[in-house]
């Protein structure tokens, strides 16, 4: 990628990143203000080139200047142009500014774009322009530092907003309409970018962002430019905050703005322009808390007069400056609008002596944005997906896509926003639709909508297109759902590369060429595999990676299916040991796939699914939460039943739940077997009203309050006694993952209701008489970027009944407002809240500015996602004061008292002191291992079995034996239906799938074209399946198994040991353990096997899409793969019974032959208990399976036909199915030597199995 590039100049930047770390730097003032200094007319604009209004000197070929020719234009305005026409005073004006100290020129390139040059009919001037602009500044610093060398002068080149913005309309009727996409962006800010590296710009700043998607391309742009060049510089991104409101133009705050810019790693970012200093602090302040880069500042001369001026002179301004400087924030700063060389030398001198700021370190947390930023830390609970914008996955929005109804589409992504999703998905894959400008128009209708667009985009679609398109819409940091290794590494790392250029993050599915993840391992070793790519060859990041495992249907039938729940949540677990930094999410109702028609058992299946996989470790997923009932509520019987479903615990736990299913499939008002029918109206109105809050049903809690209200002395008990019982139920729930964000909402909402109702009767009853008593006045707020003020409001109330004067500041409340009104109003107190896991650092924040300003005031720190610990960990440390974690409004007195009233409660706070530190001292000791066990100890371990009394079955036949012309309609009968459903996604058992209640008429009518396509295969034998068996006597030495072919050469196969610690009852397998070793002297015989189905296949398919019939090229393809595998479990039988008849007296049908009732295995490499693809060189080998039935093998080991399978024999009655896992470097080492290749050919075989970092 581009960031590993080497700087075409390093000398130059040794220089800049030196002065740096030494002093803060200068950058110049305006060249607008300038130049209105020399009140320039029309004529003096144009010069002698311009002079008739057009370009005398060239246009284009051809074209001849003359009366109407089209390209005359007034250009006064056009300030860019004065660099041709008078370059004198831009030369001047950047002398100025080097000699009032400036350290950074910057070109006069604000609108040398062709965007914002067409509106002078001047596009054609772009490249000389910037050129240009670039080699008269490089000539200016030139001179001043030859004059100077001890002080480098650098310049700038200078990339504007241009004079449109990709994420906003120009037309208010027409919100999806842009006029200027990204694709044009990029193509002009590489004109640019490349003129002005031309003409002699040590750096390339993106300046003045007013629409972050404008910079996005703008950065796209200089990395592909850098790509060309072979080489990098310096980048720099300086933002606008348009007005007080704390936001850009196109919506963002500061800190969402830097979170989708941070991806091209700016040697500075910071803002300029719209704001005086004053109003842009704290931003400024929010920059320099999470950037990891250096931090920039060249504000206005205060906000315009009402002429257009600007009043704030240098002195003022240098004043305001210095105080950031001092505060640690600054490391470059200069001035925008309305300032001057006067300016720009006061602030010079001001900031000459203080040190620059210390790069912050962030933690490495996900940090993604939509208008605002969301961050995932460690303390974050689960994140919610809304899952409901997906054609894929609900018909309702499909249909209202398909018919054009966005309107109605915009409606269903706000209630996801407002039933709690912290991300959006979006899917618009559907064969009906042009899913490109699907996506793009919905994404641009989005952008319009800010109570949508706030939280981040998932961006997801099967189709690398689709996911481009959508990527080049969306100005926030988003998620692309998903790419994967299907096909082969190259293309992973091309789309990720490109992922990363837009700055995004991604979900990695587990897919791989030979397949989706099934097991554990595969599983493991896939995302670890992409992990170990992303990293190594492209610096990824790792808190930018999402895992998805893939959840897979249970219940459906099939004997290997019982596993897929475990093996996702045992997945989730180890991915998380393994990269702590990334994520682990999936599609959660593909669990309950088997059970669509019912949908309270489904709901019921998730819930229980999500407690046990957020307990191991998954932390985000597209679900519809906001309907999900609580596991804690579920009948106790059905909660077993699908307990025994999804940790696999009984055999039959399938068949036991669709026994019981009719009995818990109730109406859509009581959820899935949920203890909440119209039964609790009956308990008492305080547990009535715990009921509501606890389950979010506000239909009864105004009449359930006011009768509560009645039975109480005061209103306030309604709150203290019960309503706080019921929240406090709500959050234990919450912390443990048994309630998600959408329930607590609905919590939250009741609670609300009541308190409302309560208000009025509780300030009718205060006693006037105790406000002259006032125990004192608490400054309350929910902390900026969080609008959550529910619990604030109800710890308000709670004090102020209790004497306390509560002065509440509202929502979204800077550092400095609070601190303001703390001196302001006197207070005795300062309460935070916040409900938003980005509401943390802003706490901690808020301490450490309260610190800096000697703000010696206690702070009560309160909320959802706050707790004990965090407040411990990141709060307390930055205050002498107390700091203390306030649970709930039950607690909120007690504690508010003894803060404020120390040295009556000395013995309370110290007990909170104390127990403070222990939690410091506990997180600072711990620590944790684990490691394989050596290769020897694990062949100590292997299976041991008694060959002294085995007497192995001979084959009928020994060598290789080709089977042709295997009769088709014999193979029918071994046809396992159920996965050929499951290809169509439509999931059910067979035979029952076809009369299910949702899906049984579209399987039924499949079912009915498949019967009609395979007479056809066999009637005109479209298909000729055919076989080549071996067996050859064999021995085991440690992993290998020697192998005596007929010619009287020795083969060996390579296996690998299983190296995990496990107890002396379970052994480390290898499959040589099966095999009779050389040491027992006991002869024994292995097997080998490859199908072939798929000859023709191709062809046949292709005639198919060239008739436009692709529902029959998909037919077929699906039908071949049944022939492959039916034939593998006939051929399979076969060699049991004849071929080599070790089970000569089996009697199974085909349902037995489907759940592995046999003796014996035949794995396959590749798999879980063979990883190394390549050993199927020596398994063709040995059965020359290219020259007798025609398959082959690619470079990288894969089948061709397609319709194929291959793999060993195994006889022994112990033999068994396993997963090797993770192997030491030992084991490699050992394994290379075996196989006599290079160790780094070696780890590339086992990458996904390494348990080492082989660089």
């Amino acid at each position: 990628m581009t960031l590993t590039l080497p700087y075409k100049f390093p000398d130059r930047v040794a220089k800049l990143e030196q002065a740096l770390r030494e002093r803060i730097l200068i950058i110049d003032g305006a060249m607008g203000t300038m130049i209105q200094q020399h009140n320039l007319d029309e004529s003096a604009y144009r010069g002698d080139r311009f002079k008739h209004g057009n370009d005398e000197l060239q246009f284009s070929e051809g074209h001849r200047h003359g009366h109407d020719c089209g390209c005359h234009s007034d250009v006064k305005g056009n300030n860019d142009l004065l660099t041709l026409t008078q370059a004198k005073i831009i030369r001047d004006i950047h002398s100025g500014y080097l000699a009032a100290g400036a350290d950074f020129i910057e070109t006069n390139t604000f609108n040398s774009t062709r965007v914002s040059q067409a509106d002078y009919k001047l596009e054609h001037l772009v490249t000389e322009l910037n050129y240009e602009a670039a080699k008269l500044a490089a000539e200016v610093c030139a001179e001043f530092e030859a004059q100077n060398p001890a002080k480098p002068r650098f310049v700038i080149g200078v990339l504007g907003p241009t004079s449109r913005t990709a994420s906003l309309s120009p037309d208010v009727n027409d919100p999806g309409f842009r006029n200027v996409s990204f694709d044009e962006l990029v193509s002009n800010y590489r004109e640019a970018t490349f003129a002005l590296l031309d003409g002699g710009s040590d750096i390339i700043m993106v300046e003045t962002v007013f629409d972050t998607l404008n910079a996005k391309a703008a950065a796209f742009a200089i990395e592909s430019v850098f790509d060309d060049l072979g080489a990098r510089w310096p980048v720099m991104i300086s933002g606008t905050i348009t007005d007080q409101s704390g936001r850009t133009l196109s919506g963002q705050t500061a800190e969402a703005f830097w979170y989708s810019l941070r991806h091209c790693k700016p040697i500075s970012v910071g803002l300029n322009c719209a704001l005086g200093a004053k109003d842009l602090r704290v931003h400024i302040d929010m920059l320099s808390q999470i950037a990891e880069t250096y931090i920039s500042c060249h504000p206005n001369a205060g906000l315009p007069n009402a002429f257009g001026g600007y009043d704030e002179g240098p002195e003022e301004m240098a004043e305001v400056l210095a105080e950031f400087a001092e505060a640690g924030m600054l490391n470059i700063v200069g001035g925008c609008c309305g300032t001057t060389p006067e300016h720009i030398k006061a602030i010079s001198d001001a900031v000459a002596n203080i040190k620059p700021r210390e790069i912050a370190q962030p933690a490495a947390y996900t940090r993604l944005s939509g208008l605002e930023p969301f961050v995932i830390t460690p303390e974050t609970n689960f994140v919610n997906v809304g899952e409901r914008t997906n054609v894929t996955g609900s018909a309702q929005f499909k249909k209202m896509i398909l018919e054009g109804r966005y309107d109605d589409a915009l409606v269903v992504a706000r209630q996801q926003v407002e039933n709690g999703a912290q991300i959006i998905d979006i899917n618009m894959d559907d064969g009906m639709l042009d899913s490109e400008a699907a996506m793009m128009h919905f994404l641009r209708l989005i952008a319009a909508e800010p109570d949508i667009a706030k939280v981040p985009i998932m961006i997801d679609s099967s189709k690398w297109s689709v996911l481009e398109s959508g990527l080049k819409w969306v100005q926030g940091k988003c998620i692309v759902n998903s790419i994967s290794l299907k096909e082969g590494e190259q293309q992973f790392l091309e789309q990720a590369r490109l992922i990363q250029r837009y700055g995004a993050a991604t979900v990695i599915m587990a897919f791989d060429e030979h397949g989706q993840a099934e097991s554990l391992q595969q599983k493991v070793d896939i995302c670890s595999r992409a992990y170990h790519l992303l990293i190594d060859k492209l610096d990824f990041a790792p808190e930018d990676i999402i895992f998805d495992p893939n959840i897979f249907a249970i219940g459906t039938g099939i004997e290997q299916h019982n596993d897929y729940a475990v093996a996702f949540i045992d997945a989730c677990k180890l991915l998380k040991e393994l990269f702590p930094l990334s994520h682990v999410s999936g599609g959660v109702s593909n669990v309950s796939f088997s059970f669509r028609g019912n949908n309270p058992l489904r709901e019921a299946i998730h819930s229980v699914f999500l407690y046990h996989a957020i307990n191991k470790g998954m932390d985000m997923g597209i679900v519809n939460a906001g309907g999900m009932p609580l596991y804690d509520d579920l009948d106790n019987e059905l909660r077993q039943f699908v307990e025994d479903l999804v940790l696999n615990k009984h055999p039959d736990a399938t068949e036991r739940l669709l026994e019981q299913s009719e009995r818990f499939k109730t109406g859509k008002t009581e959820g899935a077997g949920i203890k909440t029918t119209l039964a609790w109206r009956e308990l008492s109105v305080d547990e009535r009203l715990v009921h509501a809050l606890v389950h979010g049903v506000d239909e009864f809690v105004v009449e359930d309050t006011e009768q509560a209200r009645l039975g109480v002395e005061h209103p306030l008990q309604v709150i203290e006694q019960i309503l706080m019982r019921g929240m406090n139920i709500v959050g234990d729930r919450f912390g443990a993952g048994k309630m998600f964000l959408p329930q607590v909402i609905k919590s939250a909402r009741v609670m609300k209701k009541s308190v409302a109702h309560l208000l009025p009767f509780i300030e009718a009853l205060k006693d006037p008489n105790k406000a002259s008593s006032s125990n004192g006045k608490i400054i309350m707020a929910t902390v900026k970027g969080d609008v959550h003020d529910i619990g604030k409001n109800i710890v308000g109330v709670v004090l102020a009944c209790n004497n306390f004067e509560i002065v509440d500041l509202g929502v979204m409340v800077p550092a400095q407002k609070i601190i303001d009104a703390a001196l302001e109003h006197n207070a005795v107190a300062i309460g935070l809240s916040g409900l938003i896991t980005p509401s943390l650092d802003e706490m901690s924040h808020v301490a450490k500015e309260m610190k800096r300003q000697q703000i010696n005031l206690p702070l009560l720190i309160g909320g959802a996602t706050t707790s004990r610990a965090h407040t411990a960990l990141k709060i307390a440390p930055h205050l002498e004061i107390p700091v203390i974690w306030v649970k709930d409004a039950s607690r909120a007195v007690s504690i508010a008292a003894a803060v404020c009233k120390p040295e009556q409660n000395a013995a309370l706070l110290s007990e909170i002191v104390t127990d403070y530190q222990q939690i410091r001292f506990r997180h600072s000791q711990k620590s944790e291992s684990k490691a394989l066990v050596s290769l020897q100890k694990a062949r100590d371990n292997s299976l041991r079995i008694d060959w002294s009394d085995y007497k192995a079955t001979a084959p009928m036949k020994l060598g290789v034996q080709v089977i042709k012309n295997i009769p088709l309609d014999e193979l029918i009968t071994y046809f396992d239906w159920t996965p050929f459903f499951q290809s169509w996604e439509l999931a059910g058992r067979y035979p029952a799938i076809l009369s299910d209640a949702v899906v049984g008429e579209q399987a039924s009518q499949l079912f009915a074209d498949a019967q009609i396509m395979l007479k056809q295969i066999v009637d005109e034998k479209w298909l000729n399946a055919k076989a080549v068996i071996g067996f050859w006597p064999a021995q085991s030495r440690a992993e290998d198994v020697i192998v005596n072919s007929e010619a009287g050469q020795q083969s060996t196969l390579h296996f690998l040991r299983q190296q995990a610690q496990k107890p002396d009852t379970r052994p480390n397998l290898c499959l040589s353990d099966f095999v009779a070793s050389q040491a027992s002297e006991q002869g024994d015989y292995i097997g080998a096997f490859a199908v072939n189905c798929g000859e023709g296949v191709d062809a046949r398919a292709k005639a198919f899409e060239a008739e436009l019939d692709d529902y029959s090229s998909i037919l077929l393809k699906a039908l071949a793969d049944r022939f492959a595998e039916s034939c593998t479990e006939w051929l399979h039988k076969h060699v049991r019974t004849q071929y080599w008849p070790y089970a000569c007296n089996e009697k199974l049908d085909n349902e037995s032959l489907i759940h592995e009732k046999y003796q014996g295995i035949r794995p396959a490499p590749g798999y879980p208990a063979c990883p190394d693809h390549s050993e199927k060189l020596k398994l063709f080998e040995l059965l020359d399976a290219e020259k007798n039935i025609g398959l082959k093998l690619t470079e990288n080991f894969a089948m061709y036909p397609a319709s194929a399978v291959s793999g060993y024999y195994f006889s022994h009655p112990q033999s068994q199915y396993f997963v090797v896992g993770r192997v030491s470097k030992e084991q490699v080492v050992d394994y290379a030597e075996r196989k006599k290749i290079d160790l780094l050919q070696a780890e590339k075989f086992l990458s996904a199995n390494l348990d080492y970092d082989p660089e």
